[in-house]
């Protein structure tokens, strides 16, 4: 079977190619040099030619940030791609395997974990425009699994674990808000879940709406306190402070841990805790840094 990964540069795409070294199937890794998801016609081109059975999106517009400034291709990367991907996966009578995040709960208040109905309340661009992509996948009509997922992190790339790293290692302190709760994703554990749906075909028939992080909740606080004690950064002091502290663009999810009943259930499915895939993590980072 044919299976096309898009975004195939990031975190998650890199980690889609590792964990699918030994498959059976025929992976096709594409960034936007290869293929350019903005255009439909190239999109339905590519996925006829190849006879994809299976498009893993992992391309998106993620910071943050700068999306309150570019709303436009924003929208056009977390949206209108996104239906490029569903209408061809439509028109090949395939499937499409998109993921999309917590910030779709933005505004939302209170401290229970999140499952999959809850009504959703973007607060900023980038959570509004992935909440029109989710929107775009099923106004198409398409064969789809949705896979929200949360602070996601990996050896790759720039994310929050490898920020912390550099800091703890350089400052005698460090301020990181505890009033956001959530929980850290190691993307190596989602890219497993994905293509080990993909390689038992459990895709077919469960087409819907899921969650996936790893297990456990914590703040960036504390999430910051274990990565300096996973990786001996002991000369830092850690200190919690209230996200005033740093004024933002956008007004971040206070608590968006994500429910993984329906995934656990459907898929019969394991999910690590969140310190013990930090420390694989970590020990991968100083070990390629050796």
């Amino acid at each position: 079977m044919n299976i096309l990964v898009t975004g195939a540069n990031g975190q998650l795409g890199n980690c889609i190619r590792n964990a699918s070294g030994n498959s059976k199937d025929n992976y096709i890794f594409t960034d936007v040099a290869e293929l350019d998801i903005t255009d439909s016609v190239k999109v339905a081109e590519m996925i006829k030619k190849n006879d994809v059975k299976v498009v893993i999106n992992c391309a998106a517009y993620t910071n943050v940030d700068k999306a309150e400034d570019d709303p436009e291709f924003a929208e056009i990367l977390n949206s209108t791609a996104v239906r490029n991907l569903a209408d061809a996966v439509k028109a090949c009578d395939g499937t499409l395997i998109h993921v999309s995040t917590d910030y779709v709960f933005g505004g939302n208040a209170g401290n229970t974990p999140r499952n999959e109905d809850e009504p959703v309340n973007p607060t900023g661009v980038y959570g509004l425009t992935k909440l029109h992509g989710e929107q775009q996948i099923e106004a198409s009509g398409a064969k789809a699994l949705i896979f929200r997922t949360a602070w996601l992190y990996s050896e790759y790339g720039k994310n929050f674990v490898k920020t912390m790293l550099d800091l703890t290692a350089a400052r005698t302190e460090l301020n990181v808000v505890f009033d956001q709760a959530g929980t850290p994703t190691y993307a190596h554990d989602l890219a497993d879940a994905i293509v080990g749906i993909v390689e038992s075909r459990k895709f077919e028939g469960n087409e819907g709406m899921y969650h996936y992080s790893n297990e456990g909740v914590c703040s960036w606080f504390d999430f910051t306190k274990m990565i300096a004690e996973i990786a001996g950064n002991s000369g830092c002091d850690v200190k919690p402070c209230h996200s005033a502290e740093f004024p933002s663009k956008v007004v971040r999810p206070s608590y968006s841990v994500l429910d993984k009943t329906k995934f656990k259930t459907t898929f019969n499915a394991n999910v690590p805790y969140w310190t013990d895939s930090l420390r694989k993590c970590i020990k991968n980072i100083k070990t390629n840094e050796a």
